[in-house]
């Protein structure tokens, strides 16, 4: 997606986005966009690299441990119950959140979440820091949206 190019989502009458008065977002570290139904969490070369130096470990050993091919794809992997393996159940937090991936810094403005209003509504009944906190205009949201093709 370029970044003049539009993101696929509903309109009104003018043309404009269902969200182009903005929405609100703050991250109320819940874990639960961390947890639940099995998924994917994207992952670049890059990504990898900055995550393996947090952890101190090795590229191999986290490639062994905690990533997975998904076609052609890197993911992290996730444990039996559908949580990623750095999410920390005891403090329900992300053990590499400094580093995590561009998927995860770009919750919740995924072109799938934004899509439509019930989209967001969607969102928001899992999500409890989704329509409340920080607003966001429509220029960030979209910027925050073109990072990210989930």
């Amino acid at each position: 997606m370029s970044d003049n190019e539009p993101l696929s989502v509903e309109r009104n009458e003018n043309g404009e986005p269902w969200y182009r008065d903005g929405l609100c977002f703050s991250c109320t570290q819940c874990g639960n966009c961390c947890t639940g139904a099995p998924g994917v969490v994207w992952v670049s070369n890059e990504e990898l690299e900055t995550i393996s130096k947090h952890l101190g470990i090795s590229i191999g050993e986290l490639r062994i441990h905690h990533t997975r091919l998904v076609g052609r794809r890197v993911s992290l992997t996730e444990h039996a119950n559908g949580d990623c393996s750095f999410f920390d159940p005891q403090t329900r937090g992300c053990k590499i959140y400094p580093v995590r991936p561009t998927q995860c810094q770009t919750w919740p403005f995924w072109p799938s979440n934004m899509a439509s209003p019930d989209d967001w509504d969607e969102v928001q009944a899992v999500c409890p820091g989704s329509g409340k906190g920080d607003f966001y205009p429509i220029e960030q949201i979209e910027a925050q949206a073109r990072r990210m093709d989930v």
